[in-house]
């Protein structure tokens, strides 16, 4: 199976930035699409962004589009999230997750079969 452990993560202030990675080990990380999605205290996670690997075609939600971008490096086997002008409402745990096979939907958890522990991203006003 693929394993994703996620770094990065820290505490910011408001117009801050972080950048996020995902190191992947396993097979066929080159050919998953791949996503960040988050978490804060008392909310569901919720979808960040996603990559695709036949494309490269991101997309975002539309809260981050603008500030966030998703990247990958598919011979160094990571994903990355670069965080631009981060609001205190971006505060989360962030994950990292690969679609295994099949997935064709980008913004739902369900169609992710791997996902990493998470790193903490905290940005106070």
């Amino acid at each position: 199976q693929v394993q994703l452990v996620e770094s990065g993560g820290g505490l910011v202030q408001a117009g801050g930035s972080l950048r996020l990675s995902c190191a992947a080990s396993g097979r066929t990380f080159g050919s998953y699409n791949m996503g960040w999605f988050r978490q804060a205290p008392g909310k569901e996670r919720e979808f960040v962004a996603a990559i695709t690997w036949f494309s490269g075609t991101t997309r975002y939600a539309d809260s981050v589009k603008g500030r966030f971008t998703i990247s990958r490096d598919n011979a160094k086997s990571t994903l990355y999230l670069q965080m631009n002008s981060l609001k205190p409402e971006d505060t989360a745990v962030y994950y990292c997750a690969a679609q295994g096979s099949g997935g064709v939907v980008l913004d739902a958890r369900r169609f992710y079969d791997y996902w990493g522990q998470g790193t903490q991203v905290t940005v106070s006003s």
